[in-house]
């Protein structure tokens, strides 16, 4: 301790004393347990320094560290998420749009990846009803769906050839109008009575694929719809006797 630290020590000894002689003892007590340590804390206080430019550069790298170590652990994660997203919004929008032609009785198509849009777009359409013994009037836009960039409606190396709900041999991406003879079809048009049909009227059953072009084989979704009932069905990869199957989610 030095000459000045000592100094303010008797200074707040002293104080202390008065006030014990002066106000009795609780005062004086008081003062000996709360003021002279004080003092103490406050001398400590005026010892302590900052971090020095080295310690901060340290602390900074740990975190960065971290921060790294974080996110590439994640990425997986993330994209498996990212692919989630877009088997969950083509779900939601085939059985929200049957849905709708079922309440508004009225005609509905889902189209996908449809010209001029980006791909991964899903367009709904409303189908006006004909007047009289008129033809049909053009198509109206009612609205479109995005999935995320790096998922798309594409096939995937390794898919087997047994395809979900047996409809096509998992060599088109977008395989609606199964049994009718005309090819591929990339959109369904639901009825109010519920079914999926083309726009000629025949049935229209299909069946749809989401992969990601960097992701794994067992990442990948698929998405079918019966023409008689419209009914609509989810579908992933699992590994069975070490070859990929399609089950039912």
């Amino acid at each position: 301790m030095n000459i000045e630290q000592g100094n303010r020590t008797q200074a707040w000894a002293f104080i202390g004393q008065r006030l014990f002689k002066r106000s009795g003892r609780i005062v004086g007590a008081l003062a000996y347990n709360w003021i002279f340590p004080l003092e103490k804390i406050l001398m400590a206080s005026s010892k302590q320094r900052g971090f020095s430019l080295l310690e901060l550069s340290i602390t900074l790298a740990i975190g960065l560290s971290i921060a790294g170590i974080v996110f590439v652990t994640l990425q997986p994660t993330l994209a498996r998420a990212r692919m989630d997203s877009g088997y969950e919004t083509a779900m939601m929008v085939l059985r929200d749009t049957r849905h709708l032609a079922v309440t508004q009785n009225h005609e509905y198509l889902v189209v996908f990846n449809p010209g001029g849009f980006p791909p991964g777009t899903l367009l709904v359409q409303y189908q006006p009803p004909a007047v009289g013994n008129g033809p049909l009037p053009p198509l109206q836009l009612v609205t479109t769906y995005t999935i995320p960039q790096d998922v798309s409606f594409s096939l995937k190396g390794g898919f087997p050839a047994a395809a979900p709900d047996s409809f096509g041999a998992g060599g088109t991406a977008i395989d609606f109008g199964q049994g009718l003879g005309g090819g591929s079809l990339n959109y369904v048009a639901f009825m109010p009575d519920g079914s999926a049909r083309d726009t000629f009227g025949n049935l229209n059953s299909g069946v749809v694929y989401l992969s990601r072009a960097a992701g794994t084989l067992y990442e990948s979704h698929a998405i079918t719809v019966w023409g008689a009932t419209g009914r609509i069905r989810g579908w992933r990869l699992v590994p069975q006797g070490g070859a990929p199957i399609w089950v039912q989610q």
